[in-house]
């Protein structure tokens, strides 16, 4: 199992970031699409760092022109010497279309045509091919040698998608290489419904599972002391309520019978009621989505729950437990 940091963008200090993670062992870093684009952000990093992966989570893929994407993508694997993981995300409508401006329609099926877009023009790129893509959403046909990058040596970067339903997850087994699961998952929905979809996607496209990798970021609620433990509980908490109360994400609430938990979580949400949101998550609930567990058993307890179904983990643990803790604990994975 690989074990993936992630770090911000600080324009000060992002190459230092990104080699301490590197130094502190981390397979992977992941770079999110908030308030800076994540491309630029690992474009800067690439060049304080040899083997670390570096990843996009996410860059919104409708917020932006495949050809765009390819073009940024192409420069960063360039950069980084062929260690990019393109992450890409469908975000949902209100923000495609009120904050980004862009179409909005049939996420999944305008999903898979962009990526076979973004495969069209690397293509063309890399065999000097005619660029000649046509969908039912995007269309490429222009390609002059002055906008040609050439080849790239290290080739096409690797592409994941983010998913929650078993649409989206199709489409992440059938055209991408890997599965960026969403923090929102617990081992019963990626078991019975996550999993199930990758598969029949994998078949669609004649793809062994091997060839594929799935990458859970993973609600952690540790800490070395009470104190630390409640006020990790209280965060994760917090960010479960937040997740919970978006409509998009009720079927995994439903998996467990809690369907009626987004019902009451949403209208909260609204009104901006977040600390009345925490408390409708009870223990059962934190425990299903979060490893709950003293430091040193961490990771056996992460592998017990997902050691045979995912790929790369990365803690996800919206709170702050000490200086070097959660580095710590990614390098007892490797006992």
């Amino acid at each position: 199992m690989l074990i993936d940091g992630g770090f911000g963008f600080d324009a000060s200090n992002i190459g230092e970031q990104a080699r301490r993670v590197e130094e502190d062992g981390y397979d992977g870093a992941w770079a999110a699409e908030t308030g800076h684009d994540p491309l630029l952000t690992l474009a800067v990093a690439a060049g304080t760092t040899e083997r670390l992966e570096l990843g996009t989570g996410i860059v919104v893929a409708f917020g932006r022109s495949p050809m765009i994407t390819a073009t940024m993508a192409n420069d960063v694997q360039l950069l980084s010497k062929g260690r990019l993981l393109l992450g890409l995300g469908s975000q949902i409508k209100p923000h495609i279309e009120r904050r980004y401006s862009m179409p909005w329609s049939h996420p999944a099926a305008r999903m898979k045509e962009y990526i076979q877009a973004m495969h069209a023009i690397w293509d063309c790129w890399q065999s000097g091919d005619k660029l000649d893509f046509k969908g039912d959403f995007y269309t490429f046909n222009l390609m002059t040698p002055f906008f040609n990058p050439g080849p790239n040596p290290y080739g096409k970067p690797k592409v994941f998608l983010a998913a929650v339903g078993h649409l989206m997850t199709e489409v992440a087994g059938e055209v991408a290489d890997g599965l960026l699961v969403h923090g929102f998952t617990t081992e019963k929905y990626l078991r019975e419904v996550t999993i199930p979809s990758i598969e029949r996607g994998l078949a669609k496209a004649g793809k062994e599972r091997a060839s594929f990798q799935v990458s859970y970021p993973g609600f952690v609620v540790t800490g070395d002391t009470d104190e630390q433990v409640a006020a990790a509980t209280k965060a994760v908490k917090a960010q479960i309520a937040f997740y919970g109360s978006t409509p998009a994400y009720r079927p995994v609430l439903e998996a467990h019978g809690w369907g009626d938990l987004q019902s009451e979580l949403h209208p909260l949400s609204r009104q901006g009621e977040w600390g009345k949101m925490a408390e409708l998550i009870d223990d059962d609930v934190l425990e299903a989505f979060a490893v709950v567990a003293p430091p040193e058993e961490v990771p056996v307890r992460v592998r017990e729950r997902f050691g045979d179904v995912i790929d790369r983990f990365s803690f996800y643990a919206p709170y702050q437990l000490g200086s070097g803790r959660f580095t710590e604990i990614m390098a007892s994975f490797r006992a």
